[in-house]
């Protein structure tokens, strides 16, 4: 649980910490709002795609993305947003959504290389929506970030499953390792719920195995929001949307991560590296209605 005197828990606390960024993380943590500014809810009004992280009937934890014409998220007030769009049948949260949840979202815009986080409570507005009230906003940097254009797929149909099982197989790891994107979910220890975003040049998502991904921490915003939740709780969610086909992989399990100098080595800007194994995986074909064009690589990426 967060206090008066911070915004992190202790599982924040305990990672800053133990990468020696207390004092940058105090600083960074003045922007964490609980409500949404001017400024927030007019970025949300302009964007075309939410991920959205939660856990499912059963405790898993699983990332999804929704998606709408510039306008299906607005803040009606500043301590909501209102969000156009459910996860589909084949989703693996949908039935969790279907009722009170907690929820972690980040949305982000690859154009502008620009990104906001606004976890709460979601609960459904009776429309085919949800209304979230926040608990916690915050506005990141665009490090990582690969500029994208999106392009509307009329013919999309609605999200079906193209493969569903315990582990990942070859073709599914083919796309974990040529992946320059992933969002990943986790769960704080009052069972709140975070989303983030992770990027890099291809292959920085490494398939160890059909049971377990690995990939580098790159220097952040040292809030350590992400790996505070692993600290505590090792529950996760991971996204790898299709930005060509509209397709999306979502794989769920638990999360660690290995802070040795050894873990590192030969990874360029690595900080410390986290390793998935994995419990589940779902593949979905028409999971948004948009494609995106090749990416432009952030700079900010190590070479």
């Amino acid at each position: 649980m967060t206090t008066t005197s911070t915004p992190y828990h202790p599982g924040e606390r305990a990672a800053q910490a133990r990468a020696g960024r207390t004092e940058r993380a105090d600083h960074a943590g003045r922007s964490i709002r609980r409500t949404v500014p001017a400024v927030a809810a007019r970025f949300l009004a302009e964007r075309r795609m939410l991920v959205l992280g939660a856990a499912d009937r059963d405790g898993r934890v699983w990332a999804t993305q929704l998606a709408g014409p510039a306008g299906f998220l607005t803040a009606p007030d500043e301590r909501t947003m209102a969000v156009a769009a459910l996860p589909a049948g084949a989703d693996p949260l949908a039935e969790a959504l279907a009722g009170p949840a907690r929820v972690g979202t980040i949305a982000l815009d690859p154009v502008g290389r620009r990104r906001m986080r606004l976890n709460g409570r979601s609960v459904p507005d009776g429309r085919g929506g949800l209304r979230v009230h926040a608990d916690e906003v915050v506005a990141n940097c665009p490090k990582y970030i690969q500029r994208r254009t999106p392009t509307d797929r009329p013919a999309a149909g609605p999200p079906r499953t193209v493969a569903a099982g315990p582990v990942l197989t070859t073709a599914q790891r083919l796309v974990a390792a040529t992946a320059d994107t992933f969002f990943i979910a986790s769960t704080g220890p009052d069972g709140s719920v975070d989303a983030s975003h992770r990027g890099g040049f291809p292959g920085f998502l490494e398939p160890v195995a059909p049971d377990r991904l690995r990939w580098p921490e790159y220097p952040g915003n040292s809030m350590f929001l992400t790996l505070g939740n692993l600290e505590l709780d090792p529950r996760a969610g991971l996204l790898l949307p299709d930005w060509e086909t509209g397709g999306a992989l979502l794989v769920t399990g638990e999360a660690r991560t290995d802070w040795s100098e050894e873990a590192r080595q030969g990874v360029p800007g690595a900080e410390r590296m986290v390793e998935l194994t994995v419990t589940g995986v779902l593949e979905l074909a028409d999971a948004t209605p948009l494609t995106w064009t090749d990416p432009e690589y952030s700079p900010a990426i190590p070479r």
